[in-house]
């Protein structure tokens, strides 16, 4: 999905909740990765692979200046002979440390995962996670995004929107904030289309 798309769901979706979770969820996101400077390493389950949510990322960190959103894709079933990039297996999980940041995609949890991340944070790791709505993901995450099987956005929807917040120009979430930055929110609130009434 390109930038213009993107912009075009965007208009559809003013005025609801999404808008403004995937938003914050890619503050959230861009924050730690800047602020802890540790890389980011991206994982999903061995039944869903976000690969398309890393190239998106690879894309938002070029065109944003910020190489930490690039992300390392950690694969179940990845294998030594695989490319680089596609070679990473979910041992990468245990060896990460405190300063590097954890961005899970899962639709379901696998236990082998959550014991995995259960390591991953007692070692200091930042832990967002997309997904599952309740369950042990989103109480050992520091920061969690639901997606409901019911919802009006589906899982790969709205990991274009949290990629295309992620590389969003701006501050920081906790850095202050310019008076450029404040104009241009006042602007984009005074222009948004009203809430709808139901």
């Amino acid at each position: 999905m390109d930038a213009v798309r993107v912009a075009l769901l965007r208009d559809v979706l003013a005025g609801t909740e999404w808008l403004g979770a995937t938003r914050r969820f890619g503050g959230t996101l861009r924050g730690a990765v800047t602020a802890r400077g540790g890389g980011l390493l991206l994982v999903g389950t061995p039944a869903y692979e976000p690969w398309h949510l890393a190239a998106h990322l690879v894309d938002e960190a070029a065109w944003s200046g910020t190489p930490e959103l690039a992300p390392t894709l950690i694969r179940h079933a990845a294998r030594p002979q695989d490319p680089a990039h596609l070679s990473v297996g979910p041992a990468r999980i245990t060896t990460a440390r405190r300063g590097e940041t954890l961005l899970v995609v899962a639709p379901d949890e696998p236990p082998a995962l959550l014991e995995r991340l259960h390591t991953a944070r007692r070692s200091g790791v930042t832990v967002l996670s997309l997904g599952a709505p309740d369950g042990e993901l989103a109480a050992l995450s520091h920061e969690s995004l639901a997606v409901p099987e019911c919802a009006e956005l589906d899982l790969d929807t709205v990991q274009h929107l949290v990629s295309a917040a992620a590389g969003e120009n701006g501050p920081p979430p906790g850095a202050r904030r310019t008076f450029r930055d404040r104009l241009s929110h006042l602007t984009e609130t005074l222009l948004a289309p009203p809430a709808s009434p139901w």
